[in-house]
């Protein structure tokens, strides 16, 4: 399960040591590690990590096959997520020391900025080869934080791209040695840690608007 600690002036949420899956009861744990975040005086930053080989790996497919009359619910809780990182008031950075894919590589987009393990580990939309199409609120979101390019081929051809390709695609800002993502992802949270503030949250709230509004129309729509 996600766990919060704070270093100096930056919190690291550490998402888990598995596969990462967005269980109803991951989400609810992510949730109210945000709500410490957003909830504490000062300067401060988020770093989201995880340990092991995988960032995340999205959707947990078989909680919501066992729970198919819940997908509603279960699908606005998820893009609930995205929407709080995405405005959340202080500067967030993903450290993606693992494969992210799906759900997970659209809750690295929700961050400001993403350092990912230049080599190892893939970034991926898998959705086209699953049979599983986006969401209008999950196309919005990708749309909005890639270039167009980039995120035509992402999303329509399920390209599994390395650290370097993900750099050149502009998915990624930095790519790195393993030893260095995490610890980079942090350099960087601190180094924007005077901006947390109501103010950050009203320029993120503001600029994408249009995404939060599809966000939060959840039409639940994964077939």
């Amino acid at each position: 399960m996600p766990t919060l600690e704070r270093q100096d002036d930056v919190f690291i949420l550490d998402i888990g040591d598995g596969e990462n899956r967005f269980h109803p009861d991951w989400v609810a744990a992510v949730h109210q590690a945000l709500d410490q975040v957003e909830q504490a005086d000062g300067p401060r930053a988020l770093v989201t990590a995880a340990t092991g080989k995988f960032f995340s790996n999205g959707l947990d497919l078989d909680w919501l096959m066992a729970n198919a009359d819940r997908t509603k619910e279960y699908v606005g809780s998820v893009q609930s997520i995205f929407a709080r990182v995405l405005t959340l008031p202080v500067t967030t950075v993903a450290a993606l020391q693992g494969h992210t894919f799906a759900a997970g590589a659209m809750l690295s987009l929700a961050h400001d900025f993403r350092v990912m393990r230049a080599d190892r580990g893939f970034w991926c939309l898998p959705e086209v080869d699953i049979q599983i199409p986006f969401t209008i609120g999950m196309s919005a979101l990708i749309q909005a934080r890639l270039a167009p390019q980039s995120a035509h081929e992402a999303m329509t051809t399920g390209r599994r791209y390395g650290g370097q390709e993900a750099l050149a695609a502009g998915i990624v800002e930095h790519a790195v040695d393993e030893q260095s993502v995490r610890r980079t992802a942090v350099e960087i949270a601190q180094a924007h840690a005077t901006k947390a503030g109501p103010t950050l949250a009203t320029i993120k709230t503001r600029m994408y608007a249009p995404v939060l509004e599809a966000l939060a129309r959840n039409d639940a729509s994964l077939t």
